[in-house]
């Protein structure tokens, strides 16, 4: 990374801190949406699965700004965690909030197809010998999805490495605070002289999707063989 200038470096290492942060604080949450969704029958169903799926469809900048209204200090919920400690607006944890929620969909929607991909009569069959749903899902269910929660968590994590439209829209591009990936290559192309400087985390940002795409089909399928036993 020695051809990389400090401030392209501190880019980079904050988008990699975002998306990571992003992503390990989604998983949970997107596993227990994707099961529900998959799964279960309850009122209000349809209204949550296109509540997951509303960052795919609105504008990022309106996702923004809906996250900015808020988690905003003058915003209900930002409000109310600023006396906490917890602020988002114009911080870097603002910016893992609003990659979390753009990458939340593709994240869902990879982990309900391997849910949706498992026989219930295994689980089931489980059930019938007075296992408890919670030992059911960690013990039969996790571990023939784990490919499928694999790939959602890698897929989310390339999303939140590349989201701008919502991040800038909330937490402002501030070098060095909230300043990603794709703001930096933003905000280089906005000055004379920036274009090498965009073009080499450009190309950066190709070498980390790609990875990231390349390890999540090598995850999979490698949890996948163990899983079947071979």
């Amino acid at each position: 990374m020695d051809w990389l200038g400090p401030e392209e470096w501190q880019a980079v290492a904050l988008s990699l801190k975002v998306a990571v942060w992003a992503t390990l604080v989604s998983l949970p949450l997107g596993v227990v949406t994707a099961v529900a969704l998959a799964r279960w029958e309850f009122p209000g169903k349809q209204l949550l699965n296109g509540l997951v799926h509303l960052p795919l469809i609105l504008p990022p900048v309106v996702t923004g700004y809906l996250l900015l209204l808020t988690f905003g200090t003058r915003g209900p919920l930002g409000a109310l965690l600023e006396p906490l400690g917890i602020v988002f607006a114009f911080r870097w944890t603002g910016a893992a909030l609003a990659a979390g929620i753009m990458a939340f969909p593709l994240m869902v929607r990879a982990i309900r197809l391997s849910v949706e991909a498992v026989d219930p009569k295994l689980e089931q069959a489980a059930s019938t010998l007075g296992a408890s749903r919670l030992w059911v899902f960690g013990t039969v269910t996790l571990p023939l999805i784990l490919p499928g929660v694999i790939a959602g968590a890698i897929l989310a994590f390339a999303k939140a490495m590349g989201e701008f439209g919502a991040t800038i829209t909330f937490v402002s591009n501030i070098p060095g605070q909230t300043q990603t990936l794709p703001s930096a290559i933003y905000a280089f192309l906005q000055v004379p002289g920036g274009e090498a400087s965009a073009l080499r985390l450009v190309a950066v940002s190709v070498v980390i999707a790609m990875g990231a795409l390349l390890a999540s089909e090598w995850l999979s399928r490698r949890v996948a063989k163990r899983v079947a036993g071979t």
